[in-house]
């Protein structure tokens, strides 16, 4: 690929471009793109362009950009997380109907939570996971139950990395909060993310007993449902498990921390 005078390649610039529209935006104007991507005006229309002419971008009328039906097409065809979802969808409803309140599905993404999948019902209580949203280990009760149950090598790159830059927690704090996840077998965040909700997430595990994801529900700070809650969950836990087993032939799965 060619290089621009920057010494980026035309892959990195589409990417750039691509990624720069903000969560929850449905179009943006082109020069508000380019400034967001780093690319000069020219390029960024260039690049628009070619794009749109595969469905991946699409133009509209005063120079709007919007992200294309064939990108979101491509994306869930050939998810790594296709598999996952489809084995975990039917768990994930039966602890809704039960809860009435939200669940969550998540893998780990470096150093992140990243939330595959949720489902949520009017008068639950909030809830800051959103799909293809991401979280910091540290504040999401999946990223926790996720990391807990890593490989010791994965966890001491975690923590020798670690970093709050709020200044709430200190690696050794995160240290113990890993201990008593992987001691208890589920994480608990009471109160961290938003002071009325408590968050509670175990670890799916593979048929070679690796994490690859965490399921978690959001429940008012009041339940007292934990003794069981986490039965509960952790019987869900073992049923995707055991879905991915029986797909793996067709629809393999690997965790995206692996990929």
């Amino acid at each position: 690929m060619a290089n621009s005078a920057s010494g980026d390649s035309v892959v990195d610039r589409v990417v750039r471009l691509i990624a720069a529209f903000p969560e929850g935006s449905t179009a943006l104007q082109l020069s508000e793109l380019a400034d967001r991507a780093g690319l000069p005006l020219t390029t960024a229309h260039r690049l628009a362009r070619q794009l749109a002419g595969h469905g991946l971008l699409e133009l509209g009328n005063g120079g709007s950009v919007r992200l294309g039906l064939r990108l979101w097409e491509l994306v869930n065809r050939n998810s790594p997380t296709l598999a996952l979802r489809q084995a975990a969808m039917p768990f994930m409803e039966d602890i809704q109907q039960v809860l009435n309140q939200n669940v969550n599905l998540a893998v780990l993404d470096g150093w992140d939570a990243l939330f595959v999948e949720r489902l949520s019902r009017r008068g639950s209580v909030a809830n800051r996971a959103k799909v293809a949203g991401r979280m910091p280990v540290h504040l999401s009760s999946a990223g926790l139950a996720l990391m807990a149950h890593q490989p010791a090598p994965v966890q001491a790159a975690y923590l020798r990395g670690f970093d709050d830059p709020a200044g709430r927690l200190r690696a050794a704090d995160v240290r113990a909060l890993l201990a008593d996840t992987a001691r208890q077998g589920f994480a608990e965040l009471a109160g961290v993310v938003d002071p009325d909700t408590w968050g509670i997430a175990v670890p799916v595990h593979d048929g070679r007993k690796r994490a690859v994801a965490a399921l978690g529900v959001v429940v008012p700070l009041q339940e007292v449902r934990l003794q069981a809650l986490v039965p509960a969950l952790q019987t869900a836990a073992r049923g995707i498990g055991r879905r991915l087993g029986d797909t793996r032939a067709a629809t393999p799965f690997r965790s995206m921390e692996q990929v």
